[in-house]
């Protein structure tokens, strides 16, 4: 039985993640998902994101160098408040901005299963990190969170670690290479 599915650097288009996420929608034991570096668009990572909300078995996904944007972050917003299995999401460099990471931090607030979150290279500022911080005071199961390499200033990064003062859970905090001067 396949559990885990690499289609790393394969050149996975729409159509092909429409197929995948026609499979995470019915039963599958498939628990592992790397698309990364695929040059999937925004409608491929809706379809994906969409799936996420009816599957029971993904734990780990890895979307990194696709196509989000805030289209997709809201879709992906809307599959971290509904799914229940997925411990592991990968986000790096996918057209997040500020909106699309205010927006997957509102979806933190509520989901109960995200262990490690991935925003690098998303060009995540003043709003994204508000969001971040805010979503930080209520998440009680996130542990890992790479927010390394965007455009956090001195005022985002203390409102996350003023939200840190409340987080017991978070435990790797990357804030390498942001706006930071502190």
């Amino acid at each position: 039985t396949v559990t885990t599915l690499v289609g790393r650097d394969h050149r996975v288009g729409d159509e092909e993640a429409a197929r995948i996420a026609s499979i995470l929608q019915q039963k599958t034991v498939l628990t592992t998902l790397d698309l990364r570096n695929n040059g999937i668009s925004v409608e491929g990572t809706k379809q994906i994101a969409d799936a996420l909300q009816h599957n029971e078995t993904l734990t780990t996904l890895d979307l990194c160098w696709s196509q989000i944007g805030v289209d997709g972050a809201r879709r992906f917003a809307d599959a971290l408040r509904h799914n229940k299995t997925l411990t592991t999401l990968h986000l790096r460099d996918t057209g997040l901005g500020d909106e699309g990471a205010a927006l997957i931090a509102d979806a933190l607030k509520h989901n109960t299963t995200l262990i490690t979150l991935n925003l690098r290279y998303n060009r995540i500022g003043a709003v994204g990190a508000t969001g971040i911080a805010d979503a930080l005071k209520h998440n009680t199961t996130l542990t890992t969170l790479d927010l390394s390499v965007n455009a956090i200033d001195d005022d985002g990064a203390t409102q996350i670690a003023d939200a840190l003062k409340t987080n017991k859970t978070l435990t790797t905090l990357d804030l390498r290479s942001n706006e930071i001067d502190v």
